[in-house]
């Protein structure tokens, strides 16, 4: 089942040695007020080639250029280093680049 404005669920990334490196993904926290603002700035920023090596087994993932900052809640990392229990809370403005999430190695 998709979500508002056909978003089923947002891939995500953070830097890691220099890297972006996917962290899991997030499928809640969307409503009507913000999912349609952000499917339109997605679909400014479609690429054809992953921004970070995906090995998972999503179908019809539709990849886009990291452009975005979003806020993201979550309650803690599992084993394999992915992101537990993920919320979407929105997009943070550019100026706030200084408070991308990076992983230390």
């Amino acid at each position: 089942m998709l979500a508002r404005a056909g978003i089923g669920a947002l891939l995500l990334g953070a830097m890691r040695g220099g890297r972006l490196t996917y962290v899991g993904s997030v499928g809640t926290g969307f409503s009507e007020r913000n999912a349609w603002p952000l499917r339109e700035q997605l679909d400014k920023l479609v690429s054809k080639k992953p921004p970070v090596t995906y090995d998972g087994k999503r179908k019809s993932v539709v990849w886009v250029r990291p452009k975005l900052l979003a806020e993201i809640e979550y309650r803690g990392w599992t084993g394999d280093g992915k992101l537990r229990h993920a919320s979407f809370k929105g997009l943070r403005d550019q100026s706030d680049q200084a408070t991308i999430f990076k992983i230390d190695d």
